[in-house]
């Protein structure tokens, strides 16, 4: 039995040194008793027996090497159990048993055949290999003199015919050595000084299978994160007979050799030519198609290692037929083996030769898929396979085909890397939106299933260029497209409809000089702050709340067409003052009564149209708005939209889109709507969101979305034209009048935009 290597403590893949538990192979073995568990001070009493007898019975007399034979199965047999590890080291065993690792005094030329020979050193080499599996207790054995002893068993076939004991004995000196250098460089090291490597690469070339494996797997463990020992290995001339274990029938032989030409690649460019020169590429390839999961783990993150040489190793990989089973691998339930194949195509996929070939042999869904992973490196391995898959631009429509913008765009990763990564990724595919690739996309636009369609739309909302916008979104149906989304009975198309126009929008109106204020007809004249309410040169007063403010009428004439409507009236030719209402003597009056503004609304108007400038504030910022609009003054308006619109909430969003349409604001109307994509989501969960008003209504945000999708196409077309806002809407009309939600917009957003009545007409009569 062996055990499992110890999860990963970084994001990249690293190989680590093998432990392993050992076989019993002995009937008699099975027949050992062992005192009831429940009792420490029963076990300790045992464990020191044990150990008494291995102390007393160190000779080749047969009834000690019985009794020191069968002590060391009982130790061992303890040790298989870690709770037990603890008591069998504080008894003394571990001095005991190093002792036993050696043979004991020979008279001098006797060759007689000895009882129990290699039985007793393989016990001991057992035990002591299990006691080695706690961390703790390693440099405890090899201060007792274990290594040199050890080092020596691996020797005992040249000093003895083969035979299973001798196979035996070498086996589990190996195994003792990898689980006492497991993850511990200074016994890595000593094993080297003693002597340990030689031997070890001379027995992979050993007739009984199982002793190469044990001899790899120490290999292995030696040759992990030790340059020096991985150097000695490789002047042992190792490598040419573990490439050929990489084509053994036996799963368990190619898995140790590949695990030791992977830890001697690791971090090594020169022994990594060395293992490609060497003829390693193929049999490892080969192993990606082996019926031993293990020994597919570790070929593919030998190719990823492999392929971090150079371009034309990554080329020579796919060449050589390696992406068509590490994308099958992808699929696989084993989560480190679809970790291990997502890392081997990230790093092929950082060639242009190769990035076409895997998506084409349908690498990109898997990869996908895997980003709704929770594990954090498997879902980094396959975020940095994305990346260079997006590099190419034959990739970018079937990215987009199969959702892949969504999924970037929607998944929740683990690490900051992957985040990073993604967010490269999309800039990736952001810049390749152009030219050849956008002409595919609006190809598909047009042709491909309304699924196909919509992604694409969607994309390219998040994606393309403002100067593309008008093509995509007003002559390729784009607008169609994403309304469609906002009027499904999906919520998660909804919310991806909402966002995508959020985004349009924004880029639209960044653009656009829709909200800009309109210029004044007039210059506009600014008399100063110290005019504001003054009586000097004062020739005209209102009364507000039964108070009289002061002012002058050339600056409000320059102000607003208001003013102007109050104070000019042409009559032919020739011109007089008139006072158009409110005045109760039209020749003598110069008092206007302005009978709905409070005070200090009509001071704070005033002293922007004397000065161009007022600071407002939220609690005032509605009355004004209301004020700015009834005077056209379009700069306070904007002001007031401004502040308003910087306070906007879940809570108050459709009072303030109400208060936009009520007083004409149109900076404001396009802050609610883009709060409303922005905010989707959540305005969709809250009470009341999908059901209809009482009186058979549609619900309130529908009229916003719909809206939206009207005040986007006329950002658009103003991009690309200088003619006015309104003139815009008959285009709209004509090209949309013909789409199948027509109706539904007639039905749910009747007037919307003030088409004109003509439009409005024509569409009704379509949509009966």
């Amino acid at each position: 039995m062996e055990f499992h290597r110890r999860p990963d403590k970084e994001n990249l893949p690293e190989r680590k040194g093998q432990k392993r538990k050992l076989e019993e192979e002995l009937d008699e073995d099975r027949e050992i008793s062992l005192p009831p568990s429940s009792s420490d001070q029963a076990l300790l009493c045992e464990v020191c027996a044990q150990v008494n007898i291995l102390t007393t019975a160190f000779s080749w007399n047969e009834p000690d090497r019985a009794s020191a034979k069968r002590a060391t199965h009982v130790l061992a047999e303890l040790a298989k159990n870690e709770e037990f590890v603890n008591f069998i080291v504080d008894g003394g065993a571990v001095p005991a048993l190093v002792k036993h690792l050696q043979v004991p005094p020979l008279s001098e030329g006797d060759r007689s055949p000895k009882p129990f020979e290699h039985e007793v050193e393989k016990g001991s080499a057992f035990a002591l290999g299990l006691l080695a599996v706690k961390p703790e207790h390693q440099q405890l054995i090899v201060d007792n003199g274990a290594l040199p002893h050890l080092v020596d068993l691996l020797k005992r076939h040249k000093d003895a015919s083969s035979s299973r004991a001798v196979n035996s004995v070498i086996r589990r000196a190996a195994d003792a050595i990898t689980n006492l250098a497991h993850e511990n460089s200074c016994i890595k090291t000593r094993v080297r000084l003693e002597g340990g490597i030689p031997p070890l690469v001379d027995l992979l070339e050993f007739i009984d299978p199982k002793v190469q494996r044990a001899a790899a797997g120490a290999l292995r463990t030696l040759a992990f994160k030790n340059d020096e020992n991985k150097n000695q290995i490789v002047e042992c001339n190792a490598l040419p007979t573990l490439i050929l274990m990489l084509r053994s029938e036996d799963a368990a032989i190619h898995y140790e050799a590949v695990g030791v030409i992977g830890n001697l690649v690791h971090s090594s460019p020169n022994i990594k030519k060395e293992v490609l020169l060497a003829g390693a590429l193929q049999p490892v390839i080969g192993l990606l198609s082996s019926c031993c999961s293990e020994s597919q783990r570790e070929a593919a993150l030998l190719l990823g290692q492999f392929a971090a040489t150079d371009s034309d190793c990554k080329v020579h990989i796919v060449q050589r037929g390696a992406v068509r089973p590490l994308i099958e691998m992808l699929q696989s339930p084993d989560v480190q083996l679809r970790e291990m194949s997502a890392f081997a195509l990230g790093r092929l996929a950082q060639d242009a030769h190769n990035q076409a070939g895997i998506a084409h042999n349908g690498g990109l869904v898997p990869l996908l898929k895997l980003l709704d992973s929770k594990n954090g490196s498997l879902q980094h391995n396959a975020a940095f396979a994305l990346y260079g898959l997006a590099d190419n631009e034959d990739n970018v429509s079937d990215f987009i085909k199969v959702g892949g913008v969504q999924k970037l765009q929607d998944g929740e990763f683990i690490v900051q890397a992957t985040k990073d990564c993604v967010a490269k990724t999309l800039k990736r595919l952001e810049e390749k939106i152009h030219g050849r690739v956008l002409n595919h996309l609006l190809y598909l636009m047009r042709v491909a299933e309304k699924a196909v369609q919509r992604r694409v739309a969607l994309a390219l909302a998040h994606f393309c260029s403002p100067e593309d916008q008008r093509t995509i979104f007003i002559d390729n149906n784009g607008l169609e497209l994403l309304l469609g989304l906002l009027g499904s009975t999906s919520l998660k198309q909804q919310q991806d409809g909402s966002i995508a126009l959020y985004k349009l929008s924004n880029k639209a109106g960044t653009l656009s000089p829709v909200d800009a204020a309109p210029p004044s007809p007039t210059p506009q004249v600014y008399l100063g702050e110290q005019y504001v309410n003054n009586a000097t040169l004062s020739d005209v007063t209102f009364l507000v709340e039964g108070k009289r403010f002061y002012a002058h009428r050339i600056c409000l004439l320059a102000s607003s067409d208001a003013f102007r409507a109050i104070f000019w009236f042409f009559v032919g030719c020739a011109c007089q003052y008139v006072v158009t209402y409110f005045c109760s003597d039209e020749k003598d009056a110069r008092d206007i009564e302005i009978p709905n503004i409070s005070w200090e609304v009509f001071e704070l108007m005033m002293r922007f149209i004397y000065t161009g400038s007022v600071d407002v504030t939220l609690d005032i910022a509605q009355d004004l708005l209301s004020a700015a609009d009834q005077y056209l003054l379009e700069g306070l308006k904007r002001h007031c939209e401004y502040t308003i619109g910087k306070n906007i909430s879940l809570e108050n969003v459709s009072s303030m889109y109400e208060l936009s349409e009520a007083f004409h604001a149109i900076s404001l109307r396009h802050t609610c709507i883009l709060f409303i994509l922005e905010q989707f989501d959540k305005l969709s969960s809250r009470p009341g969101s999908h059901s209809s008003a009482a009186n058979g209504s549609p619900p309130p945000l529908r009229l916003p979305l719909l809206h939206l999708f009207f005040d986007a196409g006329v950002l658009l077309l103003v991009k690309h034209a200088s003619s006015s806002r309104t003139d815009h809407h008959p285009y709209l009309f004509e090209r949309f009048r013909w789409s199948p939600v027509w109706p539904y917009l007639l039905e749910n957003c009747h007037g919307i935009c003030g088409c004109v009545s003509g439009g409005a007409q024509k569409g009704t009569e379509l949509a009966d």
